[in-house]
């Protein structure tokens, strides 16, 4: 098997219409956030069978799918990565993180974050220090800022609420939308585990939460409240 043969498969698979809608879907034009992306238009259900398919890759052909310039070739080659650290031992688990971060130039849209920050971060990082999501936080790159977050959802599924509230307050300040919708949807589901946490923290921040931070964090709060806590009226 080399990386040319899956590359070709891939290809064959796509459909032009499909990769037209994920171009404007996920932003690449100029100056978007998804500017120069290449799109096959591949689907995520296809996609997850072709990486359960080749979840034995070795890793020198994950890395050369990582770093294409095609957003399916870069998508197969996580997912790939999430089944194996999935199973892996710790050191495996360690060596898997450290090949993510060291490649997350690549890891360059939120489909990507979302698909493997849980399982490569997350797992990695549930029973070490959480010091490296600080250090995520405050990046440059929107996408290490967002890896920061969704990893904390690996947490959140343990029960474990208190890194997702303190790297979402790091971000309060972020100018970019995607971080906010990132860390608006952590915050809801800390919500589904202990909403009392999630009240107590949108109390303390509601002078300087972004709005869409906010919107996203309340959205399965009763309609009424939610449009009034939007409103700035009756508060939780």
């Amino acid at each position: 098997m080399t990386t040319r043969e899956i590359q070709d498969r891939l290809r064959a698979l796509g459909n032009p219409e499909a990769a037209a809608f994920a171009a404007r879907y996920f932003k690449t034009g100029p100056g978007q956030y998804g500017e120069g992306d290449v799109f096959l238009g591949l689907r995520a259900q296809g996609m997850h069978a072709l990486a359960k398919e080749y979840k034995t890759l070795a890793i020198e052909l994950i890395i050369e799918l990582l770093r294409s310039a095609v957003h399916e070739d870069r998508l197969l080659a996580l997912l790939i990565l999430v089944r194996q650290a999935s199973k892996a031992d710790r050191q495996a688990k360690k060596e898997i993180y450290d090949l993510y971060l060291a490649h997350t130039r690549f890891i360059n849209n939120w489909d990507l974050v979302d698909a493997s920050a849980p399982t490569i971060v997350g797992g990695h990082l549930a029973e070490k220090s959480r010091k490296p999501l600080d250090r995520l936080a405050v990046s440059r790159s929107i996408w290490e800022r967002r890896i920061s977050i969704i990893a904390t959802l690996h947490f959140i599924r343990q029960g474990d609420l208190a890194d997702t509230l303190r790297i979402a307050e790091r971000l309060l300040g972020d100018r970019e939308d995607l971080i906010h919708k990132a860390a608006g949807w952590m915050l809801r589901e800390v919500g589904k585990r202990d909403q009392p946490t999630l009240e107590l923290f949108l109390r303390q921040h509601i002078q300087v939460i972004p709005r869409t931070m906010l919107r996203y964090a309340i959205e399965r709060f009763p309609d009424e409240r939610r449009k009034a806590i939007l409103r700035g009226e009756g508060w939780v």
